[in-house]
Parts: C-alpha cells; structure tokens; sequence
C-alpha cells in the first residue's frame, strides 16, 4: 500500500483515535520500559504519533522535548491542538530527513505499515538518527521470515509487513545498535516490540 494510501485511510479515522485512544493503555509499558533504558532524557520523536498524545503525554512528563511525526494530516491537526508546544511533522517517514538526532525515537505500530522495500532503509535512518546511546524501539511482524498480510481496522483496509525479526537485529547491528529488549508482547499474536540502543 502507497503511503498516501495509508494517510488518507487514517484521515478517517484521526477523529475516533483521538476519542477512544486518550487514555488507552495499549503501548504504555513498552514506552516506560524504553524510558527507563534511555540515560538522556532531551529530545525525543515520536512516529506515527496519531492524534491522541498518549506517548507525548508520558515523554513531556519525562522531561524530554517531544516531537511528532505522522503521515495523516487529520491526526498531526488534532495532535497539534491538544499540544500546541511541541513540533509536528506531517510527512512520509520514507522521505522525511531528521532534522536532528534524538536521545529516543518510538516507532509504535507505525512502521509495520511500510512496504517490504521501504522496511530496510526506514529502520537505517532511525538508527543514524540516534544520539550515542541513543534507544529505538518499534514494533514489528514477528516470525524468522519476511511477510506481508492485509487486515481491516475502524472500516479501513490497510497491510503489514516484516522482514522477520533476524533480518531487524542485523540491521540494527550493522547501524551500530544493540538489542536491549525483544518481546512478543500479544502472545499468540505475531506482534514483537524491540528496544534497542545506539552504542
């Protein structure tokens, strides 16, 4: 799926994110645990960072400056709103270039939309976007091998890919980050979050 496809399909529903995801829990321990492995709490980005500012809430209350990435304009307005102090960018993060290295990057069920060929370069930048012991963490397809697969969520079709998770942690190491933490975390579901750290 082209990613203007997938910024037209959140469109519709940044409106019900907002109003359901608020106070939602889902992510929120993962996002403590990156947190706590991060010894430099100044300048984080969060990407695919919807329209209800859970994570931003959490990395303000940190301490860090927090900017949001998101490819559906409709969720950067809303997310703007309920934080009017903090940067967003509505961008592809397939072409969007950091304009500065940050001590923590969360890439929550975000990057898993990417076509397979964008899933490499993508996962490079963020690495090279990292401060010296910097932490990345992002969720991904689990599983030794590539995938794609289709879903619907909120009405809206959209697909999923992974390069399998060997394929994350060679990249990682060959970007010169470490794995700290890999966890299927929906267990039987083929859902893996991974923290790692720039070294």
């Amino acid at each position: 799926m082209h990613p203007d496809d997938i910024a037209v399909r959140y469109d519709c529903i940044a409106q019900w994110w907002q109003t359901q995801h608020q106070n939602s829990l889902y992510g929120i321990a993962q996002l403590e645990r990156a947190i706590k492995f991060t010894p430099t709490k100044q300048l984080a980005l969060d990407i695919g960072c919807g329209s209800s500012g859970r994570f931003i809430n959490i990395l303000n209350e940190q301490g860090f400056q927090v900017e949001g990435l998101d490819i559906s304009q409709e969720m950067i307005d809303l997310a703007q709103q309920l934080h009017p102090d903090n940067t967003f960018y509505r961008a592809d993060i397939c072409c969007w270039n950091p304009p500065k290295l940050y001590n923590l990057i969360v890439a929550w069920d975000s990057t898993f939309h990417l076509p397979l060929d964008r899933q490499e370069p993508v996962m490079k930048k963020l690495c090279n976007a990292l401060e010296p012991e910097g932490v990345l963490m992002f969720t991904c397809g689990g599983g030794y091998k590539q995938s794609e697969v289709s879903g619907a969520f909120q009405g809206q079709d959209f697909e999923y890919s992974t390069l399998g998770v060997n394929a994350f942690l060679q990249i990682l190491t060959e970007h010169q980050c470490t794995c700290l933490h890999l966890e299927y975390d929906q267990y039987p579901e083929n859902h893996v979050y991974i923290i790692a750290q720039k070294i």
